[in-house]
């Protein structure tokens, strides 16, 4: 089973990055997925989650802002994140039925 994360980087405050997560080993569709994030000196916190339906919850502090979404077809789930503010700034990781992606870092300057 792997989780491969990718799409972080550097953005401006205001910009916007597009994180994906593709999945081996299992096939996506029959698992809620979600994302997770944990930032420099703080303990890892859920920022959104997705059902096998398409049912979305997300944290308040990025609700507006990020949407999650889930492509079965490709195996892959996404996190489009907006408006992006350097209190984003954090390591963010995929998660499904436990297992955990590598992480990939997000860095939001102001």
């Amino acid at each position: 089973v792997q989780l491969q994360a990718s799409g972080g980087g550097l953005a401006e405050a205001g910009g916007s990055l597009r994180l994906s997560c593709r999945v081996t080993g299992f096939t996506l569709d029959r698992y809620a997925i979600g994302w997770f994030r944990q930032a420099p000196g703080k303990q890892r916190e859920w920022v959104a989650s997705i059902t096998t339906r398409g049912l979305t919850n997300y944290a308040g502090s990025v609700k507006g802002r990020f949407t999650i979404s889930r492509d079965n077809a490709v195996n892959t789930q996404y996190l489009q994140m907006n408006n992006l503010q350097p209190e984003d700034t954090a390591v963010y990781y995929c998660n499904v039925r436990g297992y955990w992606g590598q992480g990939t870092l997000v860095t939001v300057s102001s």
